[in-house]
């Protein structure tokens, strides 16, 4: 897989090559600012890329902006953004145009080897793969929403869904039937009002793009 890295922190920049370069995969290129990542994008046309949020020269949302007009440009790239903190602003602005691929994840988790490298192959993949800090925040910001409809067993099954899990790994997680789980799935979309489908990822980011407007 080839991966296109944009991360201003010299050591977590290397250690990220390290990391991926260890794990099989080649890094095509890197990225120090903001201004090199759209052109590196464009040039190496990756199959995946990792992309911080605040880089230089503002340090405001040029990752972001990159990963974005990268996605106009090349539709369907996939793009996994790690941010410092949860920025619920920009995980709603990444999943706003509904597309597959992309991934928002809070940068401790790097330090989970395991959960980094499932997490950029399943977004390389199309799927989704969430931060399960952003998706408690984006939840519990919704007061007065038709999540409150939800039971809590039905809300625990959203945010795995929303974390890019599939049927198999929430039923594990929650030690229930993968026959209660699709019962737990079609119940949220109908109580959301969307379509009780959980034909894969789509299901994650309707459920998302609703969460940021209602």
């Amino acid at each position: 897989m080839r991966v296109v890295i944009a991360e201003d922190h010299a050591l977590l920049r290397e250690g990220l090559v390290l990391l991926l370069t260890s794990a099989g995969h080649e890094v095509a290129a890197v990225a120090g600012s903001g201004p090199e990542i759209l052109p590196a994008l464009l040039r190496h046309r990756p199959d995946v890329a990792v992309l911080d949020v605040r880089m230089p020269p503002d340090f405001r949302d040029e990752g972001l902006r990159a990963a974005l007009e990268a996605r106009r440009r090349l539709p369907g790239l996939p793009v996994l953004v790690l941010s410092q903190y949860v920025e619920e602003s920009y995980a709603a602005e990444l999943l706003g145009g509904g597309a597959s691929g992309v991934g928002y994840l809070l940068k401790d988790r790097v330090g989970r080897v395991d959960e980094f490298l499932d997490a950029l192959e399943r977004v390389a993949g199309g799927g989704t793969a969430l931060d399960p800090e952003v998706v408690t925040e984006l939840m519990t910001r919704r007061e007065g929403s038709p999540l409150d409809s939800l039971t809590p067993r039905e809300r625990e099954v959203l945010k795995l869904m929303a974390e890019g899990l599939d049927n198999t790994t929430i039923a594990r997680t929650l030690v229930v039937t993968e026959r209660a789980v699709s019962k737990h799935i079609g119940n949220v979309f109908l109580k959301l009002g969307l379509p009780p489908s959980d034909s894969g990822h789509r299901r994650v980011l309707a459920v998302l793009v609703y969460l940021h407007n209602v």
